[in-house]
């Protein structure tokens, strides 16, 4: 048993629990309000010095980072596969992960947004225009990508759901919620469609995962 700490909205805790659902993992819980700020509490930066989401805790270590923790268990975990079998399939997968997660998702997070309103001035509507740019930004770059490519299939490689699908769908539902109409990126939109037809990615949803903080003590 793994324990994860958590926050329904948090699109990089989406990513670890599509994994583990995928992966079939039982998992503990422990969740902290990103709203509240329970993720810069002490007892949770004891846990993980970034105050960052998500963590997993497999007996007494601590993963964090999204993809480190997939790597890991893809490697100490792995049925179902979430690479595909060749060196160069699994750097395009890794490649379009990174899309997401290192060019796309780090410009929209809530802690940007903060930034821009306390250091910079902006209001909500400026904030909101930042992160429209940015994830279209991103979303155009990967509809590309996937379009253009033979590799892409019922998923974003072949028809076997891959770290670049567990990438994908948070992405795109951080999107939504920005109003951004993502039939605009058609190959994304059919993937996604496909992907949340699988019930790893339903019970992943933030509206399936419930909000209530559960506390550390000090």
């Amino acid at each position: 048993m793994v324990t994860l700490h958590d926050f329904h909205r948090s699109s990089a805790s989406f990513r670890v629990r599509i994994a583990l659902n995928l992966k079939r993992l039982r998992y503990d819980q422990v969740v902290h309000d990103l709203d509240t700020g329970a993720h810069r509490a002490s007892a949770y930066l004891a846990v993980n010095p970034q105050g960052l989401l998500p963590a997993l805790v497999t007996g007494t270590q601590v993963l964090t980072q999204s993809l480190a923790i997939l790597e890991f268990l893809e490697t100490a975990y792995p049925d179902p596969p979430l690479l595909p079998a060749t060196p160069l399939e699994q750097a395009r997968v890794r490649a379009l992960f990174q899309v997401v997660a290192a060019d796309t998702h780090p410009l929209t997070t809530m802690r940007a947004g903060h930034y821009l309103k306390a250091m910079l001035g902006a209001d909500d509507a400026a904030v909101k225009r930042w992160k429209q740019h940015w994830m279209i930004d991103g979303l155009a770059a990967l509809e590309t990508l996937l379009a253009a490519d033979p590799a892409t299939g019922r998923y974003c490689h072949g028809t076997h759901v891959s770290f670049a699908d567990i990438a994908l769908v948070p992405q795109v539902v951080s999107a939504q919620k920005l109003g951004i109409v993502i039939e605009e990126f058609p190959a994304i939109a059919r993937i996604v469609e496909h992907c949340m037809q699988l019930q790893a990615f339903q019970d992943a949803h933030p509206d399936a995962c419930s909000p209530q903080p559960t506390l550390i003590k000090e």
